[in-house]
């Protein structure tokens, strides 16, 4: 199974679906692979009916969002803000990236840093030492 290119955390704008649902933007909250679907905060939001089970509890309608599937929705890039797909560009220690394929922006900053902060302290820099005195 290919790798998916939607991870929690994105934005990801609808490009399928009814004039209500298309071109809407959201954060994904869940992503399953497995099933290669998504769940979007805000969107595909379905009424769900709870009866209360004790007289703690409380009962009602409640608002839940529902899985969409991955091939429906688009990821936005972070810095020109459009819908598009994913290049997976070389990083500097020679993991992949994903990028924009629009604009070349890399859209894991996050993983960027840690790339380049795990390489430094892999090699790091030699201590500088006090010099010694003959007061000492």
């Amino acid at each position: 199974m290919a790798s998916m290119n939607i991870r929690s955390g994105d934005t990801v704008e609808v490009i399928v679906g009814g004039a209500e649902t298309r071109g809407k933007r959201g954060k994904v909250i869940v992503v399953n692979p497995e099933t290669h679907r998504v769940v979007v905060e805000g969107l595909n939001l379905v009424t769900k009916h709870k009866k209360p089970r004790s007289a703690q509890e409380q009962g009602g309608k409640f608002e839940q969002p529902r899985p969409i599937d991955i091939s429906n929705v688009a990821l936005v890039c972070p810095k020109c803000g459009q819908a598009t797909r994913v290049n997976h560009v070389l990083g500097d220690n020679g993991k992949y990236i994903r990028s924009c394929h629009k604009c070349g922006a890399v859209i894991d900053a996050r993983a960027e840093k840690k790339q380049t902060k795990a390489a430094k302290s892999k090699n790091p820099a030699p201590r500088k030492r006090k010099a010694k005195t003959d007061e000492e």
